[in-house]
């Protein structure tokens, strides 16, 4: 038996399909039991690496594509955005990107470091590779609850 499921979905690299990867995120989310906030965060965070590919890996072409997979686990989804357009320097804009603070204001945050910024805050784990392209994993958790089931209770 196999550890995950891995499902994967490849669309042109258009606007109009990023509510497709949306909706795919959202229905495998319900699958592995994330909550609602937790399945907001993961459409969230998969958006802005779809954009990202979107508005600047196939600058010179629309025959792009983006490849979306996600491998379920028990407790956790993994998500893989790819694609073969032109590359970036993760760690440079990584490093023109924050710190931020809450009372920064947003309309004054740069461009292109707003999506790096929400994957890695909304994400357990986010890690990029450009070679050849693009592409970035990123891992939630299923959050547990923190009360353990069987507590002694008291009444009043």
């Amino acid at each position: 038996m196999k550890a995950f499921d891995y499902i994967e979905i490849r669309v042109p690299a258009k606007p109009q399909y990023v509510s497709v990867i949306r909706l795919m995120i959202s229905g495998l989310a319900v699958r592995v039991g994330f909550s609602y906030d937790e399945i907001e965060d993961l459409k969230i965070a998969t958006s802005e690496a779809v954009t990202n590919v979107v508005h600047h890996a196939y600058k010179e072409s629309d025959e792009g594509e983006v490849v979306v997979g996600c491998a379920l686990f028990e407790d956790k989804i993994e998500i893989m955005v790819s694609d073969y357009g032109v590359s970036f320097n993760f760690e440079e804009i990584k490093s023109k990107v924050g710190p931020y603070h809450e009372e920064d204001n947003v309309e004054l945050l740069r461009e292109g470091g707003l999506g790096i910024y929400l994957m890695e805050t909304l994400m357990d784990e986010v890690k990029m590779n450009n070679e050849g392209g693009v592409t970035v994993f990123m891992t939630k958790y299923v959050t547990k609850e923190q009360v353990k089931e069987y507590v002694e209770r008291i009444t009043t």
